[in-house]
């Protein structure tokens, strides 16, 4: 087979891929096949489903496949600047899409969707991230945003800033959310004792402090895991031993 008919053998099998897409919607692929497709967005002209096959043996799955970095994937034979690319682009449009569809959804009806934007906006990443979910009277979601990155202490957040941020949002409630890039979701006593000191601060300010999310190899929430209970309760204790 000469070069011509192997581009127009491999052009015929990516046309089905797609074509089966639009009839069908995903079902039915495998992550080779998706992997495949997306890598041929990037280089059209060239066979992917053998560097999607050996990206997929390399990272373990295909949700770290998007999210490796791009030199990374850039190791694997076939995989190039341009559909590594193609990639990460596809990963940000997907965090992207998942945040906006949240604004105005009411936190307590939506918890599964805050968390699901989040391990995929945050798991995987090397370095701790630090956001903060701003919410109205009736807890529905205005908006979300990054406010510090790296070892995150009492130290690093700076609560005045995130009140500050709060406000220019009209934010009534706030949730919290940090990464751990180990993958454990068990809270470390600063993650107690920082979401203590944002609980008072937020407090003082006339702010609900409604939840503190950890992202790791899935999600973990303070709310849920009876934490937030038991942080305000001895806030609420210590606010009062104050003020007698």
């Amino acid at each position: 087979m000469d070069k011509k008919q192997w581009q127009e053998k491999g052009a015929g099998h990516r046309g089905r891929l797609r074509d089966r897409y639009l009839e069908q919607g995903l079902g039915g692929f495998s992550d080779t096949d998706i992997l495949e497709l997306l890598l041929s967005f990037g280089t059209p002209r060239t066979d992917c489903k053998e560097p999607a096959r050996q990206l997929l043996k390399k990272f373990g799955s295909f949700s770290k496949v998007l999210e490796a970095p791009l030199v990374a994937l850039q190791d694997v034979k076939g995989v190039g600047p341009k559909n590594s690319f193609a990639l990460h682009f596809v990963h940000g449009v997907a965090s992207h899409y998942l945040k906006e569809r949240l604004q105005g959804k009411r936190y307590l009806h939506s918890s599964a969707e805050v968390a699901e934007h989040l391990v995929h906006s945050m798991r995987g990443l090397k370095k701790e991230v630090f956001t903060v979910i701003y919410l109205d009277s009736s807890h529905a979601i205005i908006d979300s945003e990054v406010v510090a990155e790296g070892t995150l202490n009492v130290n690093t957040v700076y609560p005045r800033e995130i009140v500050s941020k709060a406000l220019l949002f009209h934010a009534a409630a706030l949730i919290i959310a940090h990464n751990h890039p180990s993958g454990s979701l068990q809270p470390s006593p600063q993650d107690l004792k920082l979401t203590k000191t944002l609980w008072l601060v937020c407090n003082y300010m006339q702010m609900q402090l409604l939840d503190h999310l950890i992202i790791g190899d899935g999600s973990y929430s303070f709310a849920d895991n009876g934490l937030m209970q038991s942080i305000s309760k001895d806030c609420l204790s210590v606010m009062q031993t104050i003020s007698s």
